[in-house]
């Protein structure tokens, strides 16, 4: 059966998004539609580069719509469930891509036994490479977590997780890419200094990170062992991971991992709080 998935926002992770799956030519232009409130130069913008439908909520039918994804501001959920609440029939799926709004909170929101289903992509969706989480609600069918695998699939390699592991994942994955963009940035400098150009050096860089971490991906050998494999004693690599060791290295990066999802874990708290006063 054609499934047609509707986008509620059209920010830049629903674009994002629509772009991925676009581009997998997995799914036509006609069965993907992007809305949102009022922006109308927003959709028009793009319809045009996308060739998909693009129309305000208000002009969305929603009876002819398989797949809801909600891509808004995580604060307008109260508003949104609300106005869901009786637009959605039992056999339509909500896949939510907003930070810190768990899948419980959706279906207390919502009619009895709707299907829910979580998920975290990252901006790499854009070029068909992210890592994409995915946690299911408890009315959801096999079916409908096999047709959200395969959509979170046309954006990169989706995987399911329980609720509770979504904090670390954002950690890694959700803020993964700054962390990538960081170790360039200091690649291109220290390239600069040794007599590059900062472009080469930067080509250079992101290339060597880029085949690295195919390899893993290709081979079943783990990073340390990968490590190994590529480190001489009393070679250039050695010494590179004795200095990296020496100004704080991969524990560095572990830490870095570990405070953006106690910060992941914090903003959900204090959603949660907001939430809970006001009702």
């Amino acid at each position: 059966m054609t499934q047609r998935v509707a986008f509620l926002g059209a920010g830049n992770m629903a674009e994002a998004m629509i772009s991925g799956i676009v581009e997998s030519g997995k799914y036509a232009p006609e069965q993907i539609i992007a809305s949102n409130r009022s922006n109308q130069e927003r959709l028009t913008k793009i319809k045009t580069k996308y060739g998909i439908e693009a129309v305000t909520k208000d002009q969305l039918d929603f009876s002819k719509i398989d797949v809801f994804i909600l891509a808004m501001k995580p604060k307008d959920i109260e508003s949104v469930l609300a106005d869901l609440k009786y637009r959605l029939r039992p056999d339509q799926l909500l896949i939510s891509v907003l930070a810190g709004i768990s899948t419980s909170y959706m279906e207390e929101n919502l009619n009895e036994g709707q299907q829910v289903i979580r998920v975290m992509p990252n901006t790499s969706s854009m070029l068909g490479e992210s890592a994409t989480a995915i946690c299911p609600g408890k009315h959801v069918s096999m079916d409908q977590v096999l047709l959200t695998i395969e959509l979170m699939n046309c954006i990169g390699e989706a995987y399911i997780i329980e609720e509770r592991q979504m904090d670390i994942f954002t950690g890694i994955a959700g803020s993964g890419p700054a962390y990538f963009y960081n170790l360039m940035e200091h690649m291109e400098q220290a390239g600069y200094e040794g007599g590059l150009d900062r472009e080469l050096a930067r080509k250079i860089g992101a290339q060597t990170i880029r085949g690295a971490a195919q390899m893993m991906i290709e081979r079943e050998e783990t990073p340390a062992q990968l490590r190994k494999n590529v480190t001489s004693p009393n070679g250039t690599t050695a010494a590179g991971l004795e200095a990296l060791a020496e100004h704080g290295g991969g524990k560095a990066i572990a830490e870095a991992v570990k405070g953006a999802a106690s910060r992941s874990k914090e903003l959900r708290e204090e959603l949660e709080k907001v939430f809970a006063e006001q009702k």
